[in-house]
This record gives C-alpha cells, structure tokens and sequence, in this order.
C-alpha cells in the first residue's frame, strides 16, 4: 500500500465548503488523493452519483493530484485495489471522534495496512454537514456561505 495516495470517502450530498476544506488539505499532503463518492443502493440521495460527480469534479478542477470517482462497495476495497495507503476522514466534533476511531480499527481489521488520517474541521466550517445543510434548506435558511455557488444553483 502506497502511503502517498490517499482517499477521502463520504455520500458529498451535497457537497460542501467543508468537504473542499479537507480535500484542499489533504491534496497538499498526498501526491494522489481519491475522493471517493459512495453508492449505496439502500440510501436516498438528494443528488445521483454522476450530478455528485459533476459538482466535485467542478470544486476541485484546480487541484492536480485529485482524482474524483465512485465506488459501491467497501472503503478498503477501494483502497486495496487502487493502492492507496491512507484514509483522510475530517472530524467535527468528538461524535465524529469517536465513530471515525471506530471505524479506523474495523478498517484495519479489514486491511492491516490501511492508516486513517483524522482532520479536524477549519473552525468556520465546524457546523457543516450535508444533513445539516439539508435541513436549513428545508427550514428556509440561507446556506449561501456553506455551499460553491453552483452547488447551491442546483439546490435552490
């Protein structure tokens, strides 16, 4: 496993200025990183794969070693097959601590030689989420400051 690829995975429905935060960050700490959009058959997704796709391939076009793709199955077989050596999760809260320790030992369970990063959030991005965003969207709330401009023209 090659530790200087990396991926960051998450369901980016939608994608938000806090996704762009950790992605900008670990792009300058990787020479590749994978920005792995999740399927899952089971959930409901605001926006399909290819339109999730579409918007993270815009928010990022200007950094070189990203590389924007979707996966249906499990992280670390992403991992495994694309060589990548380290996980990047973006944390918030100590919530996200703790699931994402979880989850870092289930994955190295699976995958001895996968390392996960933790990223805590830039602090003016601490209270973004796509669930959250969705949320304020319903209630009528601006959410101008949390979304790229063309992600918040498909939401709006």
């Amino acid at each position: 496993m090659n530790r200087r690829r990396a991926m960051f995975a998450g369901s980016f429905d939608p994608p938000t200025l806090g996704h762009l935060d950790i992605i900008k960050r670990s792009a300058s700490l990787f020479d590749k990183l994978f920005v792995v959009i999740a399927v899952n058959p089971d959930k409901h997704y605001m926006f399909t794969s290819s339109e999730r796709r579409e918007m993270l391939s815009e928010m990022t076009s200007d950094i070189e070693n990203v590389e924007i793709c979707t996966w249906d199955g499990y992280s670390v077989e992403f991992a495994s097959q694309h060589n990548v050596g380290v996980m990047v999760r973006g944390i918030r809260t100590g919530d996200d601590f703790d699931y994402e320790y979880s989850m870092a030992n289930t994955n190295r369970n699976l995958l001895p030689e996968i390392e996960t990063v933790l990223i805590p959030a830039d602090p003016r991005y601490f209270d973004i989420s796509s669930s959250k965003i969705k949320q304020k969207l319903k209630e009528g709330e601006d959410i101008s400051s949390l979304v790229p401009s063309f992600v918040l023209k498909r939401l709006t």
